[in-house]
């Protein structure tokens, strides 16, 4: 049997997946899932777009100097800012990576950046040259290849490739790509490009007709050797590729792809409940690999072959992907170190004693309300966190709801406001538009609900609500998240997290959309 050759995972939930509105996560946050990619053994971290903002340049380099295990890549256009920035947010990683791009087809060419397709080869040719000059590897991207002319993606990657490219990334940035056409291409471009056995050829397919999977598989077995793609399929617009859904394929199928990944797929489930956390997207529960019906069977007759022979039903196993990691249960008796050690397990670490000691005082006020403890139950509680990384200004003190059959729900709600405490009731058409409208009555934020959104973390009637709360002001969109046992509490600290969120002067400005 031949040795299956290598296929690049590259993952872009820090960079792509963030362009999702409301998406968007702190320094510490990008670090924890970095950290999670990095054990689950993925190839390539693209970590940010450095010139974005001072935040996407710190996050970068925070991720560059703490990953030794995979290449951490920075995204950047075909400019000389954007390079020098990406190449500077790099400089302590064990292995760097610039990504650089230009738009390649005619509308972008000549709606967006207004050049003639030589000019265009000219930019991408100086901008992979400077990459080369700053880093040893290189990967160029043509924006909207899905839509752009054959003819001129082979001039222009020849091009890249002699300037130094190492990587050759064919995205489909609009999702407008089908699977036997997408592969076609992919193809076409390996036999006609003279030096393209010089580079690795990638790519990046977007979901806007529910076919980026799809589209990336159909590549890979036309030759590309390196599929981008997000945890959950996080992303802008319909979202990327899935990344599990990507390498649990190429897994299973071991028949049909002449492929193999170097992923620890273990670890698949734990990195998709941390994504899920931090950015507030729940997991739809029939999403494959890591929705919670993904392994369940309802049917007898499903329930009864699956006894009989798992392989009736399953074509995976779910202890494959992570299923298994609930096991260890933690409750009111385990201690400090337990609570810390099971942690660092799921990739949580804070960054001072104060922080870990809070959310130890947390875990121990809610075991003391719930019996069991799951992995889900920590995610939140270290979710929480996040708060402190934000200057509270607006700060959730008490309150009284009372909820009757015949009676208009009403709410009694305490903030702290810059150390000052208020109080206001109002009324609701339930419990937590109550609560909704004593917290506005408090603050008049002028703050839009783009989302309400309740997800039980684990099962069971004691299990804590996770809620979402995203909100919109004067075009800035930010997620709040709240856990409790009590929804309606979860509730306003949900809305009271996104209120601090949205007051503070942390809005990323994205010089270029996606790629």
């Amino acid at each position: 049997m031949s040795q299956k050759e290598h296929l690049v995972i590259f993952d872009t939930t820090l960079r792509d997946g963030e362009q999702s509105p409301g998406a968007s996560m702190t320094k510490t946050e990008k670090l924890r899932i970095a950290k999670a990619l990095e054990r689950m053994r993925v190839d390539v971290i693209e970590a940010g777009f450095a010139i974005a903002s001072p935040g996407d340049f710190d996050a970068v380099k925070a991720i560059a100097e703490a990953v030794r295990e995979s290449t951490v890549c920075s995204l950047s256009r075909a400019l000389d800012k954007d390079i020098d920035r990406a190449a500077e947010a790099l400089q302590g990683a064990e292995s760097a990576r610039i990504h650089t791009f230009i738009a390649t087809s005619p509308i972008h060419m000549q709606y967006k950046l207004q050049l003639p397709p030589d000019a265009v080869i000219e930019q991408a040719v100086r901008a992979v040259r400077r990459a080369r000059n700053l880093v040893s590897d290189v990967e160029f991207s043509c924006e909207d290849a899905g839509r752009s002319e054959i003819d001129f993606l082979c001039r222009i990657i020849e091009a890249a490739i002699d300037a130094g490219a190492t990587t050759i990334n064919i995205p489909d940035t609009v999702g407008y790509a089908v699977p036997d056409q997408f592969g076609t291409m992919i193809r076409q471009l390996l036999e006609r490009i003279p030096n393209a056995d010089k580079a690795v050829f990638s790519v990046h397919c977007h979901n806007d007709l529910g076919l980026a999977v799809a589209n990336s598989l159909a590549a890979v077995t036309n030759g590309a050797r390196q599929v981008e793609c997000t945890i959950n399929g996080l992303g802008e617009r319909a979202g990327n590729a899935s990344l599990e859904e990507i390498v649990m394929a190429v897994r299973t199928r071991q028949d049909h792809f002449d492929v193999q990944t170097r992923l620890d797929t273990s670890h698949i489930v734990p990195t998709s409940r941390l994504v899920s956390t931090v950015t507030g997207f729940p997991v739809q529960p029939n999403k494959a690999i890591v929705g919670a019906n993904a392994f369940a069977h309802e049917s007898g007759i499903h329930q009864d072959g699956v006894l009989k022979h798992r392989e009736t039903y399953e074509i995976m196993r779910a202890q494959d992907v992570g299923w298994h990691t609930n096991s260890i249960v933690l409750g009111k008796h385990s201690g400090r170190n337990a609570f810390r050690t099971r942690l660092q397990e799921l990739g949580i670490q804070f960054e001072t004693e104060t922080e870990l000691n809070e959310a130890f005082a947390r875990f121990k006020d809610l075991a003391d309300r719930k019996h069991e403890i799951f992995d889900e139950d920590l995610q939140a509680i270290a979710s929480d966190s996040k708060s402190l990384e934000v200057e509270e200004r607006f700060k959730l003190v008490c309150m009284n709801v009372c909820s009757e059959t015949g009676v208009i729900p009403r709410a009694n709600v305490t903030l702290m406001i810059d150390g000052k405490e208020h109080t206001a009731e109002s009324d609701g058409s339930g419990p937590v538009d109550a609560t909704y409208q004593a917290i506005e009555a408090i603050t008049s934020s002028g703050c839009s609900l783009q989302l309400y959104s309740v997800n039980s973390i684990t099962s069971g009637t004691d299990a804590q609500g996770e809620v979402t709360v995203r909100l919109e002001r004067g075009g800035r969109i930010v997620n709040g998240l709240g856990a409790d046992t009590d929804i309606v509490i979860a509730s306003a600290k949900a809305y009271v997290h996104a209120l601090n969120l949205i007051s503070t002067d942390t809005q990323r400005q994205h010089p270029q959309g996606d790629v």
